[in-house]
């Protein structure tokens, strides 16, 4: 007999952001640590032109702050992002609806660094 070991570390929480009320996106404490997520960073969204209509979007982790993209803000131990506009032009119901992102790495690459998919499940907030 040949036992192989599986690995727990090798099967994450799951990683997850959302879209709070005020159209910031935040990131779960497991997502700021798997991802290292800091202020000195920012992040860059895509879309998928073939999958619109389901709401996933991708991003991509940059090592610095650039003009053209997300800068990741920290209030506490929650990192954030000012994505407001950004949701509201692309017709996200943030304020009746919670919106949470599960965060799975893709196989893709851009400018050398991973590609993130951000798949999207709505849940109806309560009132």
């Amino acid at each position: 007999m040949e036992l192989k070991f599986i690995n727990a570390e090798s099967f994450d929480t799951n990683l997850k952001c959302s879209i709070h009320k005020n159209g910031k996106l935040g990131f779960s404490s497991s997502a700021i640590n798997k991802l290292k997520i800091d202020k000195n960073k920012s992040v860059k969204f895509a879309q998928d032109e073939d999958e619109k209509a389901n709401g996933n979007l991708y991003i991509v982790i940059q090592n610095s702050i650039t003009e053209d993209a997300f800068k990741i803000n920290k209030a506490g131990d929650y990192y954030y992002m000012n994505t407001k506009a950004m949701f509201d032009e692309l017709g996200y119901d943030y304020r009746n609806k919670t919106i949470i992102f599960d965060i799975v790495k893709t196989e893709e690459k851009h400018n050398e660094l991973p590609i993130y998919k951000l798949i999207k499940r709505e849940v109806k907030s309560r009132k």
